[in-house]
């Protein structure tokens, strides 16, 4: 049972066995002494003797208690928590052995070890960065080429996820839904159509087929190219563009999608396979039920790393004047929201660009509040899955540390420009960053599926309630 217990639990169960032994034995050491004296009227001198002793002693490991947590567990909680950080992520700042300056030897132990790490993990990253450079250059020319043909262009997965798009593609087609990563084709293209022409392409024997395919609108009939791929590695499409179009985004894909199935179940999921839109909103004020939303900004986060490209950043219309206070904090004037999207629009969009992604934020309940006030208006529900990077930060740093967003940057070597700070894409950023570095953290403690981690952050809810329903 008591394995089940944090540090400080245990440590306050150890003395409180302490106390209470301490108040037995001395209860004990009484009652012999009284019944050996046996003089009746001492008695109640005995237990006027027993009962200040025992509150003394009852005061006294209860101080003890609080200096012993406060010089070696919660320090050591905090040491531990650093090093987990500095295991499971890429952070370069080494330990502070003041956090943890009554732990002696052991803090300064630690802090040369996490900085020895530190050292080793930037030459990697020296090495790495030169690989990096090499694939981005390669990303840029394949950009160039792809954007110099008059053809938008699509590969897709074995299960109909979009793997690969190019500016072209985006620029056609988001006018139906955000065109981004994993989402399903046929919210972009009629299904029975598509289905068809795949059928064709599969009876017909050849790499090509030339094919009229209607979007998933039924506003267009395409001239699509369908191209097969190979077994089990899906399929492509092109079609032709406007000559005047140009390429709205760079090249975005993921190539590993083509030979990966969709899990069914989430809860099964590894927390590295699931596509997470981070977001953050501004707003009039504190009160869900009452105030406007005023700016979103969002960020789609594939394979365990941002989107190229695959950000909203929105203005909102609130309907009514952004009170000065509220101005100073997020700097949105009336203004600048004047010709601005009212939440309805602005809803929609988000929810089109959140299609089958888990919803990251940080105090999740307060964003999510106006738009499931505002669901009913916008014609959709805002039921998808959620992580709440205040609820994680929770389990793993416990609920007694501070979980803000400054705290958790500097915590976990974030820096945070004063310029992004309370804008909704700059702090949805910020949220991006944090919650990257938490997931290989999680990973270390065993929490490596979705259903995993949402069981250990129901455990906290007397700090946020949990969104997942």
């Amino acid at each position: 049972m008591l394995g089940r217990l944090r540090p400080r639990q245990r440590t306050l169960a150890f003395f409180a066995l302490l106390a209470f032994g301490s108040i037995g034995l001395l209860a004990a050491a009484l009652l012999l002494a009284e019944a050996r004296l046996d003089q009746p009227e001492a008695r109640q001198a005995f237990i006027t003797a027993g009962i200040i002793g025992g509150f003394g002693i009852f005061g006294f490991v209860a101080v003890m208690w609080l200096v012993f947590d406060d010089m070696v567990v919660h320090p050591m909680e905090r040491l531990a928590a650093a090093m987990q950080a500095h295991a499971a992520t890429d952070m370069h700042r080494g330990i502070d052995a003041e956090t943890a300056r009554h732990l002696g030897d052991l803090a300064k132990g630690a802090a040369a070890l996490t900085s020895r790490l530190a050292s080793a993990r930037a030459e990697a990253d020296a090495n790495l960065a030169r690989y990096t450079s090499k694939l981005a250059t390669e990303r840029e020319h394949l950009t160039r080429i792809l954007s110099a043909i008059p053809a938008a262009v699509l590969m897709v997965s074995p299960d109909h996820r979009i793997a690969l798009y190019d500016g072209h593609a985006a620029l056609m087609l988001d006018d139906q839904h955000h065109l981004g990563l994993r989402q399903k084709i046929f919210d972009y293209f009629d299904e029975t159509y598509l289905r068809a022409a795949l059928t064709n392409l599969a009876r017909s024997g050849q790499a090509t087929l030339d094919q009229q395919i209607a979007t998933a609108d039924g506003a267009r009939l395409l001239d699509v190219s369908l191209h097969n791929l190979g077994r089990d590695q899906g399929y492509m499409l092109s079609f032709p563009v406007p000559r005047e179009a140009s390429p709205a985004r760079p090249v975005v894909f993921d190539f590993a999608m083509t030979t990966r199935t969709e899990t069914r179940d989430i809860q099964d999921v590894p927390l590295r396979d699931l596509t997470y839109v981070v977001f953050d909103t501004e707003t009039t004020g504190f009160l869900p039920n009452k105030d406007e939303v005023v700016q979103i900004g969002a960020l789609r986060v594939v394979n365990g790393q941002q989107a190229p490209g695959e950000v909203l950043d929105l203005l909102v219309n609130p309907g009514r004047a952004i009170p000065a206070s509220s101005t100073a904090v997020h700097r949105i004037t009336d203004a600048m929201v004047k010709d601005a999207p009212d939440m309805v629009h602005a809803g929609r969009k988000f929810h089109s660009f959140a299609r089958d992604a888990v919803l990251v934020a940080h105090n999740a309940p307060f964003d999510l509040s106006f738009f499931h006030r505002y669901a009913p208006k916008i014609g959709m529900k805002f039921d998808h899955p959620v992580l709440d990077t205040v609820l994680l930060s929770a389990v793993l740093f416990g609920i007694t540390e501070g979980h803000t967003l400054d705290e958790l940057a500097k915590r976990l070597g974030i820096e945070l420009l004063d310029k992004h700070r309370h804008t909704a894409i700059g702090d949805a950023i910020a949220t991006r960053d944090i919650f990257l570095r938490m997931i290989p953290m999680l990973e270390a403690r065993g929490l490596t599926t979705f259903g995993a981690v949402v069981a250990e952050i129901r455990k906290h809810k007397r700090l946020l309630p949990d969104m997942n329903t």
